[in-house]
């Protein structure tokens, strides 16, 4: 690490998606004074998001970014200050922890990390440019919002099917395109799909291009991996259920991580294997990934890491 100026804090949030910024709120309020290492794409998936209808204290709804805004203004009332800077490299071998940004070093007693999973995409220029204008990664969040139309979910895991038969509430018909010719899922989760008659599977196959105009998607071009072929299906919102990847890269090595890149934690609490450095958000969760589940484990953090502190001081 190179010598640039070193500053010492009790605890260092690493992340500022619900889960970092409430376990800033906590640690504030525990007077902790947590320094949140924001990151430079700081928010996370929520500044992707337009509309949040399903956190609570909103009943009309909130944009992403605003409420990403409100939290950030609610930690640094009770004194927690943020630095929009990514943390590139830390030491945990140490005591106080090392953690390093483009501008400075920063000592820490403990750490909260809260870096967030980001949704993996299909990678077409259409896709990025209807995100939020019938392109989503997340039913639960975006399928109320184009009631009455039909939908596709691209995938063919448990996630990509559970996806679809959420999606089944609110649409006329979800077709599920998957580039296979049987699905990756669980069986069980598999026959409930297949049993659905609201359900349809375009097999061999992938999106080769959405469509739409000012308003948002229109349809989608999807291509039969065996002959070429191409055809259009006519939908409202297209949901892409390929994955997660938590932004973890930072912590191999160090903290134990599963198969999937995952922060692990001790059973009931948001310990990891390392005294003093704690996990919450979607980089230990790779379940329910949602804000309101997100700020609950930074909630878990700023208490685990403030209980930690005071005994061991």
């Amino acid at each position: 690490m190179t010598s640039k100026p070193t500053e010492r804090v009790r605890l260092a949030i690493v992340g500022s998606g619900p889960a970092g910024y409430t376990a800033a709120i906590y640690a504030a309020r525990a007077e902790l004074r947590p320094l949140v290492i924001a990151g430079a794409a700081f928010g996370g998936q929520l500044m992707i998001t337009t509309e949040v209808e399903n956190y609570p204290g909103f009943p009309e709804g909130v944009a992403g970014p605003e409420l990403v805004e409100l939290f950030r203004k609610q930690a640094e009332r009770f004194g927690a200050r943020v630095l929009f800077e990514d943390a590139t490299a830390i030491d945990f071998d140490r005591r106080p922890f090392l953690l390093e940004t483009d501008s400075q070093r920063i000592e820490a007693d403990a750490v909260v990390v809260a870096t967030g999973a980001q949704a993996k995409w299909l990678g077409l220029p259409s896709e990025e440019k209807y995100v939020n204008r019938g392109v989503s990664a997340c039913a639960t969040c975006d399928g109320a919002l184009y009631r009455g139309k039909a939908m596709a979910v691209v995938g063919g895991g448990d996630t990509a099917m559970e996806e679809a038969l959420f999606l089944t509430r609110f649409a006329s018909q979800v077709s599920v395109i998957h580039r296979r010719g049987e699905l990756r899922a669980s069986r069980i989760m598999a026959e409930r799909a297949r049993r659905n008659p609201k359900i349809q599977f375009v097999w061999h196959s992938e999106v080769d291009e959405v469509l739409g105009d000012e308003k948002g998607v229109t349809a989608v071009r999807v291509r039969d991996l065996r002959d070429g072929k191409t055809t259009t299906l006519e939908i409202g919102a297209l949901f892409v259920a390929i994955g997660h990847k938590p932004n973890t890269d930072l912590f191999q090595g160090v903290l134990d991580l599963n198969a999937q890149g995952y922060l692990l934690t001790t059973p009931g609490s948001s310990r990891t294997k390392v005294e003093g450095v704690f996990a919450c958000g979607d980089a230990m969760d790779p379940v329910y990934r949602q804000a309101v589940t997100a700020a609950g484990t930074g909630c878990m953090a700023a208490l685990d890491a403030e209980r930690w502190l005071a005994h061991h001081e």
